[in-house]
């Protein structure tokens, strides 16, 4: 099995994936959050892991491509790694009861109903999303819970007031929005005097696979950060972000993501289906590329890559705004 150094998840959560012919056109419309754009079949496409994507956006419905997505999030958050990250950084956002808490990007609420136990009867719950199939999928499974609403929404303008939130999480949406900067100031904006701020991100630039072709490992992982992740790079950055939004960084944490198995790996890196899109639009030899496949898949093998958890607060008393904490 894939081993874990440290907490974090190794699964990314929405992206955006070029078309055969190059990266897609950016947006520049605020409609970021939990959604990719392609010109492929001039259609777009809403999805929460872009590597996932790359497999099935040309073969499936759309209808079987959002059950799939959903089905991949639930199994990764239900894995030993993922409830383990979830749980710690749960905790790190210490929501009291009573509170009122935002999940933006929520996805198809994997998360929510812990986020109601911990808010309690008296506490709100509120999840934004983009895509309206994941809001679907988040509105059925909190139903039953008082306080709970899910919300259409984008990270860049949040549909809240200021300063009515106590508690935010971003888990792995920084990675797709278009100015990631602009989002983060969003949480600031709509976060109360005492509010703290959770985010999870990967760096996508330290992704390493082993193998004995190391050029087409450095093609595959250039591609990924190239054409398949539009922020690649954004895990590094998330306690400047957060310091420039005006927040108390209160930690930053870097975790490794190691595998030491292939069908662990390609569970979450998707190897053969992002190699395939990546041969098709040229930027990797097709019988070079098969071979590589077939060494990874013949052992030993070793990937991996970071993933970075930041932790920001706003000050009780705006005299101690300039406190700063350990990260």
């Amino acid at each position: 099995m894939g081993q874990v150094v440290g907490y974090a998840p190794v699964w990314d959560k929405a992206g955006r994936i070029g078309g055969d012919h190059g990266p897609p056109a950016r947006r520049r419309d605020g409609r970021g959050l939990g959604s990719i754009y392609t010109e492929s079949a001039q259609e777009q496409h809403h999805c929460r892991d872009p590597l996932w994507f790359a497999a099935v956006m040309t073969r499936t419905t759309a209808a079987a491509r959002a059950a799939r997505q959903i089905s991949y999030l639930d199994e990764a958050a239900a894995s030993d790694v993922g409830r383990r990250y979830k749980r710690r950084l749960l905790g790190e956002l210490r929501i009291g009861p009573g509170q009122v808490v935002l999940d933006v990007g929520c996805g198809p609420g994997t998360d929510l109903p812990a986020m109601v136990a911990a808010a309690g009867p008296g506490g709100r719950v509120i999840g934004v999303d983009r895509d309206p199939g994941m809001r679907e999928a988040a509105r059925r499974r909190i139903r039953a819970a008082p306080g709970a609403e899910i919300l259409a929404g984008d990270a860049h303008a949040l549909p809240l007031g200021p300063a009515s939130v106590d508690r935010a999480r971003v888990d792995r949406v920084l990675q797709h929005v278009d100015d990631p900067a602009a989002a983060v100031a969003e949480l600031r904006r709509v976060l109360r005097r005492g509010g703290r701020v959770a985010l999870a991100e990967p760096d996508w630039d330290t992704l390493a696979i082993d193998s004995t072709d190391a050029a087409t490992s450095r093609a595959f992982t250039g591609f990924v950060t190239g054409h398949v992740v539009r922020n690649a790079g954004i895990g590094r950055s998330l306690g400047r972000l957060l310091s420039d939004a005006g927040f108390i960084v209160e930690s930053v944490d870097a975790t490794v993501a190691l595998f030491r198995d292939y069908r662990s790996a390609e569970a979450i890196l998707r190897m053969p289906a992002v190699a395939e899109r990546a041969w098709r639009a040229g930027h990797l030899d097709e019988g070079r590329a098969r071979a590589w496949l077939a060494g990874l898949t013949a052992g030993p093998f070793l990937a991996g890559f970071t993933f970075v958890t930041a932790i920001g607060r706003i000050a009780s008393d705006p005299l101690t705004a300039s406190e700063s904490g350990p990260g």
